[in-house]
């Protein structure tokens, strides 16, 4: 799955043509930009790449196989292509936990969901034990979150929270704001029943940790997150899912921020609910 399947998403491998433009002073710490930031951005995607990989294996090891009460199936071969604007459809007027929740029986609603839970996933809220056993009973098949449930508990344990700059309980040091935030952009749906379907979200995820002392940086990614959803006690649950890289568009020439910038922009701008 994820934490956040890695939670986080990233993977912070150089793409050999960033043209990112640094401040004048590295807001994480006052000393230039160094050779070791790298190896210390590869290191902690390599943490985050085992933790998708983890999860990913093990709810895919565990779906289920779901067909039509008449052992055919109509799903399709190709994924649908639809408009990327949105519909203008509230997706729904209930939450649970901040979730938006109850969503239509309808390929968009299938869209709204997983994007929604895309959000979800790749929030804060996934470091920490109890947040995240309840976004996984929320959003997932009660299947799914009962088998996942322990896994997720092992793959955020204390050394990989430790290496993400946050402490046993997935808080982060005094003075600094931990980021992670998934931005979607994008959806398309690969397959679709009245009982499943298969949904692609394409995101920006951001990651990382803003404070004087931090020495990992928020820094962005492109990800797409795919999840098999089926429809289960009256709305769109996760079976499970898995997420790839890209595509990621060349950088652009954006001056990096300060991590004050980061910090108060983080506070200040809160997230979206997403409808098709």
């Amino acid at each position: 799955m994820n934490p956040g399947d890695e939670q986080a998403y990233p993977d912070y491998g150089d793409t050999g043509h960033t043209r990112t433009r640094l401040p004048d002073t590295d807001p994480y710490g006052g000393a230039p930009r160094r050779a070791p930031r790298r190896s210390s951005s590869r290191s902690l995607a390599t943490v985050v790449g085992v933790v998708i990989l983890l999860i990913a294996a093990i709810a895919f090891a565990n779906r289920d196989d779901n067909s039509s009460a008449d052992g055919s199936t109509a799903r399709t071969d190709k994924p649908t292509t639809a408009p990327t604007a949105a519909s203008g459809t509230q997706p729904v007027d209930t939450k649970s936990a901040g979730v938006p929740t109850g969503y239509a029986h309808t390929e968009q609603g299938a869209q709204s969901a997983a994007t929604n839970y895309a959000v979800a996933l790749g929030s804060t809220g996934m470091f920490k034990k109890g947040s995240r056993n309840t976004l996984l009973q929320i959003l997932y098949t009660r299947e799914a979150a009962a088998r996942l449930e322990g896994p997720m508990d092992q793959a955020y344990s204390t050394d990989f929270l430790a290496k993400m700059g946050l402490d046993a309980a997935g808080n982060p040091p005094k003075g600094n704001t931990f980021v992670s935030r998934v931005v979607p952009v994008g959806t398309t749906v690969q397959q679709y029943t009245d009982n499943d379907a298969k949904v692609a979200v394409w995101y920006l995820g951001l990651i990382g940790m803003a404070g004087t002392t931090s020495t990992d940086p928020v820094t962005s990614s492109w990800k797409t997150w795919t999840f098999d959803l089926q429809w289960s006690d009256g709305d769109w649950k996760i079976v499970s899912d898995t997420q790839k890289d890209g595509p990621a568009p060349v950088p652009g020439d954006d001056k990096a921020a300060t991590s004050d910038e980061i910090s108060k922009a983080i506070e200040e701008y809160g997230g979206f609910t997403y409808a098709r």
